[in-house]
């Protein structure tokens, strides 16, 4: 198999393992050409892709521009500040305007859920979801999985925990879908507050002693906390909230192992990790931003059915 089963990546509850390790094939095989003295491909040299984004982000829309063109394709930004959407136009207004001038694939981030899959039953074009709302953020648990696997060589049977807001995080859930189509223990940690009230529904182990979950884990993907998508106040002040789930360097050196520390970003240093642990050894955060181009190299080749 050289192709995706689906026309879109909406989610990683739409992938199956075939899918998931056909995209970590590409992957690798893709962190080969960036790693060479010309990073260039021509793969996507006739494909035009644009980047919708509806809610601010840095590394993801970096990241997929950098893939896009690694790859030759014709890009086109959109934001939704200072676009016609802030004078009343809708979403699918805005989306066939876009398509009007020929755009092969869409990647979109959106502050509600559900959106890319209404775009999916509604034009034409590759949907690729970039983030939408608290749902799900497909890409970024692709290269969170594949950053363990290029570290360690394996995922199944891999204990992973996932730390901090489980609530707000789309992280979370397409990390939880992803690490289980590959077989690997998943924990979630958290203060109660943060922890959705069915999530041990989903297989997940559920721990609020974050001693008890670094001692159980072989790997820690620390969250941040999402202030931004609260709309009340889960724990009593960030201070507390770092003494009782923060990671610090005396925290890890007070285990009788080495586990590795991830990130998604943006850090917040000093709240759910100290920077002598995101700088540290253990950490391969900058890992997982180097592999993130990689990924979405491998999602929009494979998207575009050139394999």
């Amino acid at each position: 198999m050289s192709r995706l089963k689906t026309k879109h990546l909406l989610g990683i509850k739409n992938l199956d393992r075939e899918d998931i390790e056909l995209i970590f094939q590409t992957t690798a095989n893709f962190k080969e050409v960036l790693n060479r003295p010309i990073k260039k491909n021509p793969s996507l040299r006739d494909v035009t892709i644009a980047n919708v984004f509806f809610e601010n982000s840095t590394r993801t829309k970096l990241s997929f521009e950098l893939a896009e063109k690694r790859l030759s394709a014709d890009i086109i930004n959109f934001s939704a500040s200072g676009s016609s959407v802030e004078k009343g136009e809708t979403l699918l207004d805005t989306v066939n305007n876009i398509l009007a001038m020929k755009v092969d694939m869409v990647v979109m981030r959106h502050s509600s859920p559900g959106v890319p899959h209404l775009l999916a039953k509604n034009i034409n074009s590759n949907i690729i979801n970039a983030g939408d709302g608290t749902h799900e953020h497909p890409t970024q648990a692709l290269l969170d999985t594949f950053s363990i696997l290029d570290k360690t060589g394996r995922v199944e049977g891999k204990r992973v925990v996932i730390v901090g807001d489980i609530l707000h995080s789309r992280v979370a859930l397409s990390n939880i879908f992803a690490l289980q189509a590959l077989q690997a223990e998943v924990m979630v940690c958290g203060p109660p507050t943060l922890l959705p009230k069915h999530i041990g529904e989903l297989g997940v182990e559920v721990e609020t002693d974050i001693r008890k979950a670094l001692e159980w884990c072989d790997v820690a993907n620390i969250l941040r906390i999402q202030l931004e998508r609260q709309q009340m106040r889960y724990f009593p002040s960030l201070r507390e909230y770092s003494q009782y789930f923060g990671i610090n360097k005396q925290l890890l050196d007070s285990l009788n192992k080495e586990i590795l520390i991830m990130h998604p970003g943006p850090i917040n240093r000093g709240v759910e990790i100290t920077s002598d642990v995101a700088d540290s050894d253990h950490s391969i955060i900058l890992e997982q931003v180097e592999n993130g181009v990689a990924v979405r190299m491998a999602v929009l080749y494979l998207l575009a059915g050139i394999g």
